[in-house]
């Protein structure tokens, strides 16, 4: 079965395998302890610190390992914070950061600090000038991924880098996506990963303080990690982290090309095959094994449910999920759909004619599930009667295209709503408005990316008796 999900879990690299277990016999005592296990110990845990400060771009003494990706960044964020208390509250940080970094800023936030979420284009990327402007004489800390996990742009770190130098402002930079394809590219302050990324096990994080960086760790003071991540230190996990990070690396050139030429190919075939689809992210400046696309009058949800069943592992960055109902941040800020979105990430060692396979069988998954959902070309088919969505056209007996219509698509969720409004959008004239009613969150992302996609005018959102109005001007 095809796992093209390695952005979320990469598998367990082999080398990553070995040394796990070599650790598990070698390195259980305490590494802080003076006997012969402990100096074993220890000496294990040296040569980790400095495979992994190798591949980051730092000194040893800079870096620490904690027990999760998301556990570096709130400790980074807290810690460099508080070190620079006395220059501000500000944090600065881009509209597409992985939720971890968007926690950390609400709980800064909600304790009286003060946040600026700086756009994006619709590829992803922030301008490093737009970045520069958002920075104040009261910026504690910018935050920056070096790649977005949902649709892999890569940002221009370095240009960004530069402008917080100039500033004076410390740039901590979340590597989780691209560190297990090359260094992240210099000037940053802080920086954070996480094993699991790159093929090494799940529990161990990397967090890089550069030296002269004011950083006071907040919550209890401990021993080791330099007092910066508290508890007992997963040795055997960090030596298999380390010794993996290290074999991707070497790999990773040669790979690169591979996966890329991949991840081409899909970006082709899929805008080929599957009509009314968007290819999103960066199509240049991007992590090589990852693409994201969008398909209009699609449930993602059920788009994965059906690959799945065909055997193909892929994620969403989309939409929402059954148990959240929250559209994507990162989508929405960039403005495409959120519906229909599919986030496929190969894995090092992915077979070309799993590829192939995969777009044999997506466009007819895809054609499946617009029919059930009543999305068959043409869109303008008449209605059933039993649909619960109703038409209010104005004026109702006038001949010919109507002047305005309204679509009732309360308690709907998306795609319908957007189903719906491709439905009548003809039966306008052109210059008249389609008003939709819905309560569905997806539909204020959704609809605008429709209008972007289809050519025609979103005119706003106004406040409805429940829900929204999102108001369509038909300009062809």
């Amino acid at each position: 079965m095809p796992y093209f999900d390695a952005a979320s879990a990469a598998p367990l690299h082999p080398v990553a395998r070995q040394a796990l277990l070599a650790a598990l016999d070698e390195g259980w005592a305490d590494p802080a302890r003076l006997y012969r296990e402990g100096r074993r110990a220890r000496l294990l845990l040296d040569a980790a610190r400095e495979a992994a400060a190798e591949a980051v771009g730092c000194r040893p003494d800079e870096l620490v390992f904690t027990s999760s990706g998301t556990t570096a960044v709130h400790a980074g964020i807290a810690g460099a914070l508080s070190g620079r208390r006395r220059v501000g509250r500000h944090l600065a940080l881009s509209a597409v950061e992985h939720s971890s970094v968007l926690h950390s800023a609400a709980a800064h936030e909600a304790a009286g600090g003060s946040v600026t979420e700086v756009p994006v284009d619709r590829t992803g990327a922030v301008d490093p000038a737009v970045y520069g402007g958002a920075l104040r004489a009261d910026t504690a800390l910018a935050c920056l991924q070096s790649a977005n996990h949902e649709v892999g742009t890569e940002q221009p770190v370095a240009e960004v880098a530069a402008r917080c130098a100039e500033a004076g402002v410390p740039l901590l930079v979340d590597a989780a996506q691209s560190l297990g394809w090359g260094p992240v590219p210099g000037g940053w302050s802080l920086l954070t990963a996480s094993a699991h990324k790159w093929g090494g096990p799940a529990g161990v994080g990397l967090l890089a303080v550069r030296k002269g960086v004011r950083f006071a760790p907040r919550g209890p003071a401990g021993e080791r990690e330099s007092g910066r991540a508290a508890g007992f230190e997963n040795l055997p996990a960090i030596v298999a982290a380390a010794a993996s990070l290290r074999a991707v690396r070497s790999e990773a050139a040669a790979e690169s090309v591979r996966l890329r030429a991949l991840v081409d190919r899909i970006r082709a075939v899929v805008a080929e095959r599957v009509p009314d689809v968007e290819v999103v992210g960066d199509p240049e400046r991007r992590l090589p094994h990852l693409v994201t696309f969008s398909c209009l009058y699609v449930d993602g949800e059920t788009l994965l449910h059906e690959l799945d069943r065909r055997e193909f592992s892929v994620s969403s960055g989309s939409s929402c999920t059954s148990s959240t109902l929250i559209p994507s941040h990162v989508l929405g800020a960039m403005g495409v759909l959120s519906e229909g979105n599919v986030r496929v990430s190969l894995p090092t060692g992915t077979a070309g004619a799993d590829v192939d396979r995969f777009l044999e069988v997506l466009p007819g998954v895809v054609a499946e599930v617009r029919e059930r959902l009543g999305a068959v070309a043409p869109l303008s088919t008449p209605r059933d009667a039993a649909d619960p969505v109703m038409i209010r056209r104005t004026p109702p007996s006038s001949p010919g295209p109507a002047a305005s219509l309204v679509v009732d698509a309360l308690g709907r969720r998306c795609p319908i709503p957007v189903i719906e409004l491709a439905k009548v959008i003809g039966e306008v004239a052109v210059g008249a408005t389609v008003t939709v009613l819905a309560d569905d969150e997806a539909a204020r992302l959704d609809i605008p990316a429709w209008c972007e996609m289809r050519g025609q005018e979103y005119v706003g959102e106004e406040p409805a008796d429940r829900g929204s109005a999102h108001v369509v001007r038909r300009l062809s």
